[in-house]
């Protein structure tokens, strides 16, 4: 027994020194929580000459993680194991995360660029009074398209994906919200329905679109649209705009039933080590030049309305992607639908992935 204690001693004496002597040599290379910001965000979604002119202007060491999906990076930040100071979920995951405790409150006192932000993107159900949350994009999910290759199609409605003459010619977001949401919305009820009838009724017309279904796909939806691999996809409008500077051809247009309008926030977990690094972070990102450089390099829509001012008007004044406010009221936020719902929302979704296979 002595025996096992000691050795026991042993083993915990030589896992604090690796701890120690990780922080010590952390720091000795300037590593430390005061000077290092750890960014937890999407895949390409900040210009990477930003983060670099922050950390000239800081002092500040700037460590750049991505997710794929809202869900991968709630389970992440939940488990406690990573430091991350700044995050950038979207709306219904914010919803979530402040339920689950996994949010620090903002000190808005530290944020004076904060008055930069349009007020109608202030004080949104997901997060009134922007407690926990600070807008950095928005956007809209609908139809990218390739007019030469689709006829007469125009996709102002949702039931042009139906068309027989797109067989094997759509290329589909591997997004749960999207695709269901995309179903929904066709038969005129909302992306946020609960109504199981509901759900299965658009799980069954989903069914009946494989047939035009070539794949469903993640990022590389962006080149093998670009590239003509396929007629038609459904994206998000950011990732049309990237789509559509690379193939002047393709047109996006968000069908008159209505889709999903998207919000994307600046949010500090609790996991932050380096709070102050993590509001100076924000305010920076909030600089009507440091965003409208953002916006240009991203592609998706801003909510800052004095760097709106200061993009070029093909850019500032194109409604597909700074919609009238007649499509924007036929367009809704996603809900949180709770762990239950989802996870059906996600079962309904795999289902109708292993029928297309």
């Amino acid at each position: 027994m002595k025996q096992l204690v000691r050795m026991f001693a042993v083993v915990l004496a030589v896992s604090l020194g690796l701890i120690y002597l990780t922080a010590y040599l952390n720091k000795s290379a300037g590593y430390s929580g005061d000077n290092t910001l750890t960014i937890y965000n999407w895949g390409d979604y900040v210009d990477p000459e930003l983060l670099d002119r922050f950390e000239e202007e800081t002092g500040i060491k700037v460590i750049y993680q991505t997710f794929d999906s809202n869900e991968a990076m709630m389970t992440k930040i939940e488990q406690g194991g990573t430091t991350f100071d700044v995050s950038i979920p979207s709306e219904y995951a914010i919803s979530k995360m402040k339920e689950d405790g996994l949010l620090l409150e903002l000190d808005h006192d530290k944020l004076p660029n904060l008055k930069y932000i349009d007020p109608s993107f202030m004080n949104l159900s997901f997060d009134p009074q922007n407690a926990y949350s600070i807008p950095y994009f928005w956007g809209t999910v609908g139809i990218v398209y390739n007019p030469e290759l689709v006829g007469n199609l125009t996709f102002k409605s949702w039931d042009e994906l139906w068309d027989k003459q797109l067989l094997n010619q759509i290329l589909l977001l591997d997004g749960a919200r999207e695709v269901m949401g995309m179903g929904l919305n066709s038969l005129h009820y909302s992306l946020n329905d609960k109504d199981e009838a509901h759900l299965q009724e658009a799980k069954a017309k989903l069914k009946l679109l494989t047939p035009n279904v070539k794949a469903i796909v993640g990022d590389e939806i962006k080149m093998l649209l670009a590239n003509e691999e396929a007629a038609v996809g459904l994206v998000w409008s950011g990732d049309a705009s990237e789509i559509m500077g690379e193939n002047e051809k393709l047109d996006y247009i968000v069908p008159e039933e209505g889709s999903n309008l998207w919000f994307d926030n600046m949010v500090i977990p609790k996991t932050a080590r380096n709070i102050e690094g993590a509001h100076q972070f924000i305010n920076f990102m909030l600089d009507p030049e440091v965003a409208a450089q953002n916006t240009e390099y991203v592609g998706y829509s801003t909510p800052n309305e004095a760097a709106l001012a200061l993009l070029p008007e093909d850019i500032s004044g194109d409604e597909r992607f700074y919609p009238s406010e007649e499509l924007t009221s036929r367009l809704e936020v996603y809900d949180n639908l709770g762990k239950k719902m989802l996870a059906h929302y996600n079962e309904l979704f795999l289902e109708f992935k292993m029928h297309k296979k």
